[in-house]
């Protein structure tokens, strides 16, 4: 509403498309949602216009690519903080530790720990490095 009030309309539109996917992620759980699933929500719409930023950069694009990277800004204001990478190398350290010897092993036990708190893609680099350096 404070976006609205402002005459904001860049906001007004981001927020009203994640209205929108919330709606949506609600009909398909066939429930109210929660506050890890509103999270993840939000972090899909992180992802979804990263992957925009990096076509639009590819492109030539760098006016679109800056609106992307602008709303994505916006949707962290909503996201609890990102976990620790120490706190994931410690959890795959564990985790080859455990036996786990390869990639897919390794991130079928870390994930479960840092779903919704932590982008696949920072977890699976850090899996990498480990099993690189062990």
């Amino acid at each position: 509403m404070a976006a609205r009030k402002a005459k904001d309309k860049h906001r007004t539109l981001l927020f009203g498309t994640v209205m929108a996917a919330l709606t949506n992620r609600r009909i398909e759980l066939q429930h109210e949602l929660d506050d890890e699933d509103v999270i993840a929500v939000l972090r899909k719409g992180v992802k979804t216009r990263q992957e925009s930023v990096d076509q639009y950069r590819a492109g030539n694009r760098p006016e679109l690519a800056d609106r992307e990277a602008a709303e994505i800004a916006i949707l962290q204001e909503f996201l609890p903080p990102d976990v620790d990478p120490e706190e994931i190398r410690s959890a795959v350290r564990q985790a080859i530790a455990g036996g786990a010897s390869a990639v897919g092993a390794v991130m079928g036990q870390v994930m479960p720990r840092f779903k919704g708190r932590a982008d696949g893609r920072v977890i699976t680099q850090i899996v990498r490095e480990e099993l690189q350096a062990g």
